[in-house]
């Protein structure tokens, strides 16, 4: 046994039978995992996996890994950590090749439930009641995700929350969320994924916070078929980065490189670089070289076109297993045999596994399958040519040994359309309906949490007022509120660009940085996407983030970690985690191109998954903030720009009351045409309603309140029944939000049954609201716009 035994290794293993033992089972696993990938590839060539992207030439490095990998701690990595899954205990061979099958029984695939290509895992953070589990107490993942660096920017969240955990009095009690920040953030990339934006931006900012993460960079030499040498700078990213390396008297990252068919030298390494992260929460970067891809990146293509003879010979020699293997025998662990027998053993494990996972797969589809074969044979048809064609049904169903679910339901379909009107007919439609409730309930679900910490499920309460209530600018409810939320919930904290030491920009948290300290509200650099990232993991990890982007028109630096990432979370883990992150951020009515933008629109169509709330004034806004902080629901609060110093009553109740989302409001009844918008639009329609009202035209003016949801009880149509007219108003583009809410009213709540004039639409100009108060004005629906386009709607 050398020093790397002695030195590295835990107690059991330290004698040399366990030293021994040890060894062989971290082989045995990289045996079983790259046997994993090689019959993976098997099934997708075969046909019965869609698509697939293996962890093989990376299982040294990764069982290495595994062995630092403790209770609390974090992995936010992507799809290649097979390997490290496997050793970790988190996946079984038999979940990797549900996934493959894209197998939509939870039970199969604990994961994702067939929502995530393979190697996509992730770890439940609440339970079916939406209370947080002891993370603290298990290994813990966030969900992986397929686009390249996207895991980067919710890294610095989880390693944030460490430093946080660690240095709040405050959070000193949430023992079930993290062991006093001991926890480290495991982030694992792709070499040639950290060419994106995405990696500069979370280094920098680790290296500036000083967090717990550890980043591991499996450099295969390529990024698909380019090599390393035109991806990064100096071919390394371990040298690009030196700059970065931290110094006595400087913060910074710590820089490793290490080889990835080195096992002992693995271990080592990750040993006491591991350790000094856990101890000083110093971040580090580990630059795991000479990696291989026996099987090329994906099944999609082969990697003998763009490898050169002399490469693919080389990866062949410097293979991590046969390096291991070769490592154990030269070191007298074991013998050829005796690793042979392993091989052998770890093939048996892996083909019964896979067997398995197909068997569990396929067989509730033959199932479907074989009750519509007897349900279309039970049909009595009396003309030939159907009966001719039922017969086709069968046969196909009946010849198709490897069927999908839309297999069977578009056989059921067309046996229907067949059959209708003869006798077994409504039997078959029944199994029909059956089937479409089925299949939503498999593929539609969990969009956002469906139990008690849904947000739409959060009642109303009414602000209270006294006899004569104080009226104060709206900056100033917003600063008593976050005043009042950050002594009663220990949880919340709230960052991001001048939100410190400034309050920020609208003083909403003026003074609080002093009063709260710089654990709980605080500032970040200008850098939108791993503002987004730090709220996200914050959020993962049990506390409840406020997250700010200074002005909306921002928002889309951010934008691919919401869309991707928290947008998609709940559904795509199969409601197995929540990311309760609530972005806020100001928009709509100012002066300019890039501070008055109302891109709606884009942030709707991108964001299904988030709650989209826009009030109107302040007060709306604290009470859409409780509504959300009683949720696990993500969201996005746009606050009105030129709202902040308008005059508001300040509620007696300002914790306690909450607006319900999806619930409209009438700002003004009337008797001739309904007019649907949001935020500081609404203030003009006012105006304009009230010129209307001398013309003898009675508005009804409705405030959605939140886009998404929309109108959940159709109170809208409800306005539109009574006025029979309707006009939506929006300070987005033509066809952006107004286009939304057209859509909801008209078409899903069949508001088009009670229309006597077409529906209109008005909004802001294609072109971005130019510079000024002339800019505004003739950029964004105006008063004068208003009055008319309701004249001209009344006149038809």
């Amino acid at each position: 046994m050398d020093n790397f035994a002695a030195h590295t290794l835990p107690e059991d293993m330290l004698s040399y039978e366990g030293f021994r033992n040890a060894v062989l089972e971290d082989y045995r696993i990289v045996v079983e995992s790259r046997e994993t990938s090689l019959f993976g590839r098997k099934e997708v060539l075969t046909g019965k996996a869609k698509f697939g992207i293996f962890g093989d030439g990376k299982e040294v490095a990764q069982v290495a890994l595994s062995k630092f990998f403790q209770p609390g701690d974090f992995r936010s990595g992507y799809y290649r950590d097979q390997t490290w899954m496997f050793a970790s205990g988190i996946g079984t061979i038999q979940q990797f090749f549900a996934q493959m099958y894209a197998d939509p029984n939870k039970e199969h695939d604990p994961f994702s439930a067939g929502r995530q290509m393979v190697s996509h895992y992730a770890t439940a953070n609440t339970d079916e009641n939406g209370e947080w589990v002891n993370l603290a107490a298990q290994k813990n993942v966030a969900a992986d995700m397929a686009p390249t660096a996207a895991q980067m920017p919710r890294s610095v969240g989880l390693a944030l929350a460490s430093k946080l955990f660690r240095n709040s009095k405050t959070l000193k009690p949430l023992t079930n969320l993290s062991n006093n920040g001991n926890e480290i953030c495991f982030c694992t990339i792709g070499d040639a994924s950290t060419s994106e934006g995405h990696f500069w931006e979370a280094v920098n900012a680790a290296g500036v916070m000083q967090i717990p993460l550890a980043i591991f960079v499996w450099d295969d030499g390529y990024g698909i078929s380019v090599s390393k040498e035109n991806q990064t700078t100096k071919g390394s990213i371990s040298a690009a980065l030196k700059g970065l390396q931290k110094r006595p008297d400087t913060n910074g990252i710590d820089i490793y490189t290490v080889k990835g068919w080195d096992y002992a030298g693995l271990c080592e390494i990750f040993e006491n670089g591991i350790n000094k992260i856990r101890e000083t929460h110093i971040p580090a970067v580990f630059h795991v070289e000479e990696l291989t891809q026996p099987q090329g990146h994906s099944t999609s293509g082969s990697h003998e076109r763009y490898k050169t003879p002399e490469r693919l010979q080389w990866e062949r020699d410097w293979d991590c297993v046969k390096k291991m293997r070769e490592w154990i025998i030269e070191n007298s662990i074991a013998t050829s045999e005796e690793l042979f027998e392993i091989e052998i053993e770890a093939k048996k494990k892996v083909q019964q596994s896979r067997n398995s996972a197909w068997k569990e797969y396929i067989q509730p589809i033959r199932e479907q399958a074989a009750k519509a074969i007897e349900l279309i044979q039970a049909i009595t048809v009396n003309d030939i040519d159907r009966h001719g064609q039922l017969q086709a049904l069968i046969k196909q169903l009946q010849q198709n040994t490897e069927p999908l679910r839309k297999d069977v339901m578009k056989a059921v379909a067309a046996a229907a359309l067949i059959a209708k009107n003869y006798p077994g007919h409504s039997d078959l439609l029944d199994y029909y309906n059956q089937l479409k409730d089925l299949n939503k309930s498999l593929y539609g679900s969990f969009l956002y949490n469906e139990g008690v910490k849904a947000a739409v499920k959060v009642k109303e309460v009414k602000p209270e007022y006294g006899i004569k209530p104080t009226i104060a600018n709206g900056y100033e409810i917003l600063n008593k509120y976050f005043d009042q939320l950050l002594s009663n919930d220990p949880r919340v904290v709230a960052f991001g660009e001048d939100v410190g030491l400034i309050g920020d920009v609208n003083q909403a948290f003026a003074g609080l940085q002093l009063k709260y300290g710089d654990d709980r509200v605080f500032d970040t650099g200008i850098r939108e996407l791993t503002i987004i990232g730090q709220g996200t993991g914050l959020a993962l990890r049990g506390l409840r983030p406020i997250a700010e982007i200074q002005y909306l028109d921002y928002l889309v630096y951010g934008l691919e970690q919401l869309t991707d990432d928290v947008a998609s979370l709940h559904y795509r883990t199969n409601g197995l985690m929540s990311c309760p992150l609530i972005v806020r951020t100001r928009g709509h009515r100012l002066e300019g191109i890039w501070h008055s933008g109302s891109p709606m629109g884009m942030v709707i169509n991108s964001l299904r998954g988030m709650y989209v709330c826009v009030p109107r004034n302040m007060t709306q806004a604290a009470g859409m903030y409780n509504t959300l902080l009683q949720s696990n629901d993500p969201a996005i609060v746009v606050e009105s720009l030129n709202g902040y110093r308008l005059k508001e009553k300040l509620p007696l109740n300002l914790l306690d009351f909450r607006v319900p989302m999806g619930i409209p409001e009438i700002l003004k009844e009337g008797d001739d045409v309904t007019i649907v918008s949001y935020g500081s639009v609404l203030r003009i329609i006012m105006d304009a309603a009230a010129k209307l009202e001398k013309e003898k035209i009675s508005c009804e003016v409705i405030d959605v309140q939140t886009l998404l949801p929309f109108d959940t009880e159709h109170s809208i149509v409800e306005s539109l029944k009574k006025t029979n007219r309707i006009i939506f108003i929006d300070e987005d583009v033509p066809g952006g939000a107004a286009a939304f809410m057209f859509n909801k009213v008209i078409e899903e709540q069949q508001g088009y049954r009670y229309l006597d004039a077409a529906p209109k639409t008005l909004t802001g100009k294609e072109h971005r609201p130019s510079y000024g108060s002339d800019g505004d004005y003739f950029s964004k629906p105006n008063a004068e716009e208003i009055y008319e386009a309701v004249i001209a709607l009344m006149a038809e």
